[in-house]
């Protein structure tokens, strides 16, 4: 992390106000941590101010302290973004502080597995909420900055998954939402095309995440006053390292999960004028994985 700091702020003080996104204002949702919290820094690093969002309020100091000591400029906005006010909280901040808004980065999520047979209704309502309404509700929230013909580099990018291309076990709730994402995305795409918005869906396949990482290592998030356990059950371990490796990553032809830096490099491309005329498209970012 120190090394990726030391990045951004020589970066900055030598770009004087130029990269990929100079000058523009990024809203990342989830970027206390993980993937959004690569994103938020990967974006600093091509000149764009950050509003850092999660529900953990002391993550999002952190990389607001993180990013402004290296010379960046970024706030934060902690909160749950399936609650009501959320919207409007994040996109008064944003404007209030900067007066516009260029990209939204919908990547707040988790899972909350169970095979379809045993989900709770609970189960499958919160993980739409998150995934499907809050995105909905936080770009309709921005319409007013982005419904506007001034040539300015806007786009949104929403979140999906394999699970949502190609349906997962024990995930019915999950793979339905990240499907949805998709519709949503192409809906925008065409709504708010003639405005010069760009609306792009990334569908990850294994990154390497707490979402991710092993069940058993105890991650978990308090979801109505319940613990909902975060990660995958560990399989026995495989016999020698290459063995592990090809049972693994075994429908990865890469033969390796992607790591957070790399799923947030695809944000970047969304967002920046590398994709100017991409829009409706969903980039998968799998490795290989389902070709």
């Amino acid at each position: 992390m120190a090394d990726r700091l030391a990045k951004i702020s020589g970066h900055l003080s030598n770009t004087h106000g130029r990269g990929l996104l100079a000058g523009e204002v990024a809203i990342i949702t989830g970027s206390g941590q993980g993937i959004g919290r690569s994103a938020a820094l990967l974006f600093v690093q091509e000149g764009a101010k950050v509003v850092i969002t999660d529900i953990d309020a002391k993550k999002v100091d952190t990389v607001v302290d993180e990013i402004t000591k290296a010379g960046g400029e970024a706030i934060g906005v902690a909160g749950d973004v399936a609650a009501d006010d959320f919207p409007k909280r994040i996109v008064d901040a944003t404007i209030q502080k900067w007066g516009k808004i260029n990209h939204i980065v919908n990547n707040a999520g988790f899972t909350y597995d169970k095979m379809l047979h045993t989900m709770p209704d609970d189960a499958y309502d919160i993980i739409m909420k998150v995934h499907v309404r809050a995105p909905f509700r936080l770009v309709r929230a921005a319409a007013p900055y982005y419904r506007v013909k001034d040539g300015a580099n806007r786009t949104i990018t929403n979140v999906s998954s394999t699970s949502g291309l190609h349906g997962n076990v024990g995930q019915a709730n999950y793979a339905a939402a990240k499907a949805a994402v998709v519709g949503l995305t192409k809906t925008i795409a065409k709504e708010w095309g003639p405005f010069g918005v760009r609306a792009n869906t990334i569908a990850f396949g294994l990154v390497h995440t707490r979402l991710t990482a092993s069940k058993e290592a105890g991650a978990a998030i308090e979801i109505d006053g319940k613990k909902v356990s975060l990660g995958i059950p560990t399989k026995p371990a495989a016999p020698t390292a290459t063995a592990n490796e090809v049972t693994a990553y075994a429908e990865i032809p890469l033969r390796r999960g992607a790591t957070a830096d790399e799923a947030a490099a695809a944000m970047l491309f969304l967002s920046s004028p590398l994709s100017s005329y991409v829009s409706g498209h969903t980039l998968e970012v799998t490795g290989g994985r389902g070709i």
